[in-house]
This record gives C-alpha cells, sequence and structure tokens, in this order.
C-alpha cells in the first residue's frame, strides 16, 4: 500500500510537472507568476464550501478552476502569529512568536519609523509588563520570499505584513498600498501578495452603516449564539462584507486576464485564520483554525477537484517554492503540498492560543478534519475571557452583558464556561460546531490516546516556547531589554569592479541601492558579488530579523 501510495505520489508530481511546463512552453518560456489573494478572520464559509447564503460568484469560480482544499488550517486563530508561520514556514510556538502581538508591525516600516513602546498594558503569567518588542528567530530563519528575489523574482506586497517583527528591507521589493503586480520590469516574473481587509473583525464595526446584502433574517447561526437581532445583524454584516470582498477578488482577476497574464500565473487564494466573531477568532478549535484554500493553476489543471489532504498555511511558502522548482529548505516546518518538491501528507495539524493582546491564556489542539482534540494548559480560567478589542463588535458585548444576567443557556451558554476542562474532544461529523465535549466518551478513548500522544510529540519535538514566561521570552530576544544592531556592510573589491559585501552579524541579510535607488525605499537583495562601473555609487545596509538595521555605508 505504501509503495502504490508513493507511485501515485510520484505520478501526480510528474504529471503536475509536465503541465507547468507546457503552460510555459505556451507563454514564449516565460517563468511562471504568483498571486497570493489574501483575506483575514473568515472560515470556509463561502458558496464553493456549501454555505449557500453567501454569494461569492468570483471566488466559486476560481474554485471551479483550480483545487479546494477543505482541510487547511492556520497555525494560530489570529493574525500575526498565523503570519509569521507563512512567512518563516515555522511553528510560532517553535521560535517564541505565538504571543499575539509583539509589535505594531502590521504594515513595513523604514528601520527608521520603527519604535518601541515600553508600556502597552500587557502582564505576563508571571505578573511582569510586556513591553513592544520583535522576535529574532535562529539564523537561518529568514522570509521565504528573499530566495524568491535571489532567482529574480519580483516580490511586491500590498500590503499587509504583521510577522512579529517589522518586515526586513530584503524581504520584498515593494510593500505599500499602491504597489501592483504591474510594478514588476518586464523582464522578471512577480510573487505578488494582495491583501483584502474586508472580511477583518473590525470591518464589523466599521462597516456598520454601510448596506447590507445579505439580509439578517436568513443567516446561518451557528449553534452557540443566541437567536437575538444583534447576532442576527452582526453576522449578516459579516457575510455581506464576504461579498464586498469577493467583488474586489473578481475586479483583480479581470485585471489579470485583461492584461494577459492570467494563462502564466498560478493564483491561491486563503484567509489568515478562521472566523471573525467569539468562538471563532483567537480560538483554538476548528471554528478558529479552518480556512478556505484555492489554488489554480494556469492551464485549469484539476479543475474542480476538492482536495482533503490535512494542509497548514505554514506549507504556502514551501509550496510556492516548489512550483517553481525551487526546493525548499530543510529546516521548514512547512511542506510542500504541490510541485516537483511535494512533501507526504500531514497526519495532523497543530494549534496554538497563548497571549491575545491583554488577556493570557494557554491551548494546544490537535486536528485531522473529522476530530478536534483540545488541552487547556490554565483551566482555571474562562474559554471567553476579555477583550477589549472583539467588544467593539455590538453581538460580543451583547453575549457578555447577557451572560452576566445569566441569560444564556444551552450551546450558548456552554462557550462562557466560567472554568475549562483540561481536555476537550468534538467529533465534527456530529458536531460541527464544538460543543459537545466527548472527552470521557470511552467509545473514543483510543483516538483521544492518540491525539495526546501526538500532542505530547509535536511539543516536544518544537520545544514548545509557551511554557516560558513571555518576559523571558523577550530577554532571550533581546539581552539586557536592549535590541541588538546589526553589523555594517563591509565592501570588498574581489576584482576591478566587482564587490563583495559582508557584515559581521551572523545570520543578517545585504541591501544595496545603487545610483537613482539611493534614498529611496527600494533596496535590491545581496546573493552574490555585484559589478559597479567606475563612475556609479553603492550603498548597503543589513538587517538580521528582529536586530536594529545597520547603518548605511558606501564604497
Amino acid at each position: 500500500m505504501l509503495n502504490f501510495t508513493t507511485n501515485m505520489l510520484n505520478l501526480r508530481i510528474i504529471i503536475l510537472v509536465f503541465f507547468l511546463t507546457y503552460s510555459c512552453s505556451k507563454n514564449s518560456q516565460k517563468p511562471l507568476n504568483v498571486v497570493w489573494v489574501s483575506c483575514e478572520d473568515m472560515g470556509p464559509i463561502l458558496g464553493s464550501y456549501g454555505n449557500d447564503i453567501v454569494k461569492t460568484p468570483n471566488l466559486d469560480k476560481l474554485a471551479s478552476e483550480g483545487v479546494r482544499y477543505t482541510n487547511a488550517y492556520s497555525t494560530v486563530g489570529v493574525c500575526a502569529p498565523s503570519r509569521f508561520s507563512i512567512i518563516t514556514g515555522m511553528y510560532p510556538a517553535r521560535l517564541g512568536a505565538h504571543n499575539m502581538r509583539t509589535g505594531d508591525y502590521h504594515n513595513y516600516k523604514t528601520p527608521e519609523e520603527v519604535s518601541y513602546r515600553k508600556n502597552i498594558g500587557v502582564i505576563d503569567k508571571e505578573g511582569k509588563n510586556i513591553p513592544e518588542y520583535e522576535v529574532v528567530p535562529p539564523t537561518h530563519v529568514k522570509p521565504f520570499t528573499e530566495i524568491l528575489r535571489t532567482k529574480g523574482y519580483y516580490c511586491a506586497n500590498n500590503f499587509k505584513c504583521d510577522y512579529q517583527f517589522n518586515a526586513p528591507f530584503t524581504a520584498w521589493d515593494e510593500v505599500s498600498s499602491t504597489v501592483s503586480y504591474r510594478d514588476a520590469p518586464k523582464d522578471k516574473p512577480f510573487f505578488y501578495v494582495w491583501n483584502t481587509l474586508l472580511t477583518h473583525e473590525s470591518r464589523i464595526w466599521e462597516r456598520s452603516n454601510q448596506p447590507l446584502t445579505v439580509i439578517p433574517e436568513d443567516i446561518i447561526i451557528p449553534s452557540y449564539f443566541p437567536d437575538i437581532p444583534e447576532v442576527r445583524n452582526d453576522i449578516a454584516r459579516k457575510y455581506s462584507n464576504i461579498e464586498a470582498m469577493d467583488k474586489k477578488v473578481g475586479e483583480l482577476m479581470n485585471q489579470l486576464e485583461e492584461d494577459g497574464v492570467l494563462d502564466n500565473t498560478i493564483i491561491m487564494f486563503w484567509s489568515d485564520h478562521g472566523g471573525n466573531l467569539l468562538r471563532q477568532k483567537r480560538a483554538v478549535g476548528n471554528s478558529g483554525l479552518n480556512v478556505p484554500l484555492i489554488i489554480r493553476y494556469p492551464n485549469k489543471m484539476d479543475a474542480g477537484k476538492v482536495d482533503e489532504r490535512i494542509v497548514s498555511l505554514m506549507d504556502l511558502g514551501p509550496t510556492v517554492l516548489s512550483l517553481l522548482n525551487i526546493e525548499p529548505p530543510k529546516h521548514y516546518d512547512g511542506k510542500a503540498i504541490a510541485g516537483p518538491y511535494e512533501d507526504d501528507p500531514r497526519e495532523y495539524a497543530f494549534g496554538t492560543a497563548d497571549r491575545f493582546d491583554e488577556s493570557t491564556d494557554m491551548q494546544r489542539s490537535v486536528l485531522d478534519g473529522r476530530y478536534v482534540y483540545v488541552k487547556n494548559f490554565l483551566p482555571e480560567l474562562p474559554l471567553i475571557y476579555r477583550n477589549k478589542y472583539r467588544e467593539r463588535i455590538t453581538m460580543n458585548s451583547k453575549l457578555i452583558q447577557m451572560d452576566s444576567l445569566n441569560m444564556l443557556e444551552g450551546d450558548a451558554a456552554y462557550i462562557f464556561m466560567k472554568t475549562k476542562p483540561v481536555e476537550e474532544f468534538y467529533d465534527l461529523a456530529n458536531d460541527p460546531y464544538e460543543v459537545h465535549n466527548i472527552i470521557d466518551n470511552p467509545k473514543y478513548s483510543k483516538r483521544i490516546n492518540d491525539f495526546r500522544a501526538a500532542l505530547e510529540n509535536w511539543q516536544k519535538e518544537i520545544n514548545d516556547q509557551g511554557f516560558i514566561a513571555e518576559n523571558k521570552l523577550v530577554k532571550s530576544f533581546w539581552p539586557n531589554m536592549i535590541q541588538p544592531k546589526t553589523e555594517n556592510v563591509d565592501f570588498k573589491i574581489v576584482e576591478d569592479g566587482l564587490y563583495k559585501l559582508t557584515t559581521l552579524t551572523n545570520g543578517a541579510s545585504i541591501g544595496y541601492q545603487i545610483d537613482e535607488k539611493i534614498g529611496t525605499n527600494s533596496w535590491s537583495l545581496y546573493h552574490e558579488p555585484i559589478r559597479i562601473g567606475d563612475k556609479q555609487k553603492i550603498v548597503a545596509r543589513a538587517i538580521r530579523i528582529g536586530y536594529k538595521a545597520s547603518g548605511i555605508t558606501s564604497n
């Protein structure tokens, strides 16, 4: 059976390589482009995933022309740790990036624009104040986009970063709210990320005055919410925002087609984590981690296929590299799910939940598409904790008020449990809303033990940093609470006009600018000696993730 599975995997890879090669040959040997369409805070509730209340014709068309993944998961049910895993291909809990969030790094800032507040109202498990900081991963961990840049790809991000560290100036050719794939030089293929904020949690209240395109009476209410007007109205707003997002996706797809690049571009659509309401965003179960994922190939290979493999958002970067015939680094936790370097499928997805803004907890989960196992390391805490940000949503504050008055019952009361069981186990086939804990059901004892063992082994393998108080993590990144600084770049002449650039800071990346680029925010990524004319000028600076950038030096 193993040989058969291996042979089938090899056959799929051969077929995929053939089709991608054929696609390139049809387009005059042009390298493939990749476009990521990234949305926020949304589970798989599109029309193509079976929700007939939300009208998403553009994404449904994308799914009909591509591969739709049903068991795709984020590593954390909130933005920054999830996006850390996406840009690095690594588990946040392995590298101490699991707490939400470490600083104001939503969008790219130049090194001179970065600042850190010493008091943001955050206290860790030991009662210690936590200032803003940046995660400092090991020296071999870098944004996967740097690999693409060394291979000649123009990498542009419109425009969210939010990586638990300020995005290095070496990660992207450009990050802005106006950059487009159209800005790519004519001789370069592109990797373009288009982010839409329309489905973000904050848009529930920020777009509250916009017309609803979904009637509140028509919406589907999860059983863990009571059927009250506030709930219906906010879910209708959520659904309406999804429909607005779908229209924007349609505009982007039309633009790609009109520009003649759609037939040479791989499209990948995904959400950074699950839903944006209570028991969804920040949750460690299926409602918080399960996301939509669609991949459309230029030749519509496998059009309409449904793939039930367990996939992590960490797999996105390795998959892009593999599809472009670039071998992913061996240290990645992420796995390529397509292309010549496609990896063996996962058995489980693992999730984490720790500090979210001012609220601290510690939960871990194991999911396999059918069952969800949750371990609560602080069971004395309530499941729904107070969080100022999410309570700006009308229904959230209303439900908290109702709970305080003992007005909730049944499944709606379940999610407001005042303490948590040490373990939870849910069968999604019979309990899609995860409200019937069957941890003590002997029928599932063997399967539960398998999940327990999987979690224990995974936590040992990654050396789960959730057990370490956050103040100690910060000190491990920034000794004595002082941010380290990257050493300046040195110029060495290899031969006439050929310069080698180096820095003494291990793990740092080097950016450089020549002539008219000097003084702009656009830095080329140094990866091999550079030839400079006699009258040309070059400047360079270095950056290691989490460190201060070096000064700017010149030849």
